[in-house]
């Protein structure tokens, strides 16, 4: 497993399920061409962008390179990184056919592929447990239940009002919001905002 400062940026869950196998570190999803919809988004795109960094790693189709070129459009460059797969083509596992390009997405790379094209991109490696690593350990879920956040009566309410008073999107599940807080804030931080709900 290799650990990286920067969050990631990909286009849906399948690509962020093949990454996660990679690297740990805020992986975030677009939503396909969600992104184009949702202000939200593209507001905690910048935020994670401006914290920590952001590699964008679209697919090399046609689509990618759009929402590449959102994502480059609505953010400062001197907090993105590109990293860019390479044309190999063929079809995913789960898909009956290719796609229009014939070309394989995100999802379909193999790890060390994957790994090599966030070197490239310049990606910054963190050695695990070292000093740039968070300190402490990240909030759990069972911190979230412990501050009302999930799993009690009420929860989705304190959370949706958490959500806006972060400018988070209203549609997070408590374990994306989770993702969220040990991505964007330090372990201080988040349990700040736990605190003052």
């Amino acid at each position: 497993m290799l650990y990286i400062r920067e969050a990631i940026v990909v286009e849906g869950r399948y690509d962020k399920n093949a990454l996660s196998q990679v690297v740990d570190t805020l992986i975030l999803e677009t939503g396909g061409f969600q992104i184009f919809k949702d202000p939200e988004k593209m507001a905690l795109l910048d935020r994670a962008a401006r914290r920590r960094g952001l590699i964008v790693l679209t697919d090399s189709d046609g689509a990618g390179f759009v929402i590449r070129n959102r994502i480059k459009g609505a953010i400062p460059g001197q907090y993105l990184k590109h990293a860019y797969t390479p044309d190999i083509y063929g079809k995913e596992r789960r898909k009956r056919q290719p796609g229009k390009e014939g070309k394989l997405g995100v999802e379909g790379m193999p790890p060390q592929v994957l790994e090599e094209v966030l070197l490239r991109a310049g990606a910054t490696f963190l050695e695990e447990g070292g000093p740039e690593m968070r300190s402490g350990p990240p909030l759990t879920k069972g911190d979230l239940f412990a501050a009302g956040l999930s799993g009690g009566p009420g929860s989705g309410e304190r959370r949706q009002a958490l959500l806006k008073r972060l400018e988070l999107p209203g549609h997070m599940s408590a374990n994306a919001l989770l993702a969220v807080l040990n991505g964007c804030y330090s372990r201080e931080e988040a349990e700040e905002i736990l605190k003052n709900l």
